[in-house]
């Protein structure tokens, strides 16, 4: 794998890291060529697959895959099983919670009408977009081809087979939007006129044509 660290150094697989480099543990399995970023944290029993690129300050749970050339960005949680797999992208600041799936074939079969075996050329990968700052909670599942909106919420269990706007809370199979959400997670207010407000941070949102925008501070 290659290391970027902040400060002079390097890390090994199962090796003590220098102040801000990453690491992985012995029992991880990282390909040489994927990248991990200063901070990032691989534990035991992992795979990064080939040429998948990891930011900085991410942590990448007990058994959890990354398919090859997934890119993730910065301060991202892939939780304990999580399956994320290529050509998926994870913008900064997403969490994935345990044993969720990330799916990337439409038309899944093990073996072609012929029955012979599949092969990489029998069918074309397609990747979940995970925006910046959205969570997928435990056990849910993204159908790819699908979009996770920035901020947004997918419920545990849920199974994601649409697109998901920016700020939406959705549950259920198949997943629908039941509640407008916030950066912190909490449940937005409705306060009239398509106006709605965070309870926690006091931010303010105006929803329009069934989609939500942050307003300026």
């Amino acid at each position: 794998m290659t290391v970027e660290s902040t400060a002079p150094g390097h890390a090994e697989p199962g090796g003590g890291p220098t102040a801000g480099a990453a690491r992985a543990e012995a029992s991880a399995d990282v390909d040489p060529t994927a990248r991990l970023g200063a901070g990032t944290r691989v534990w035991h029993l992992a795979q990064v697959r080939e040429g998948a690129v990891l930011g900085a300050g991410c942590t990448v749970g007990r058994g959890a895959y990354v398919g090859a050339g997934v890119r993730v960005g910065d301060h991202c949680k892939i939780q304990n099983h999580a399956l994320v797999y290529e050509p998926a992208v994870l913008e900064d600041g997403v969490f994935v919670g345990p044993g969720a799936v990330l799916t990337n074939d439409r038309l899944p079969r093990a073996v072609t009408p012929e029955g012979a075996p599949k092969g990489a050329a029998d069918w074309e990968p397609v990747g979940v977009v995970l925006r910046r700052g959205s969570s997928v909670g435990a056990r849910a599942v993204c159908v790819a081809p699908v979009e996770v909106g920035r901020w947004s919420l997918v419920a545990a269990g849920a199974v994601v087979t649409r697109d998901v706007p920016a700020h939406a809370l959705v549950a259920g199979n198949p997943a629908r939007r039941v509640a407008w959400v916030g950066r912190t997670g909490a449940r937005l207010l409705e306060e009239g006129g398509g106006r709605w407000r965070c309870p926690d941070t006091g931010r303010a949102y105006v929803e329009r044509g069934g989609a939500l925008q942050e307003l300026p501070a």
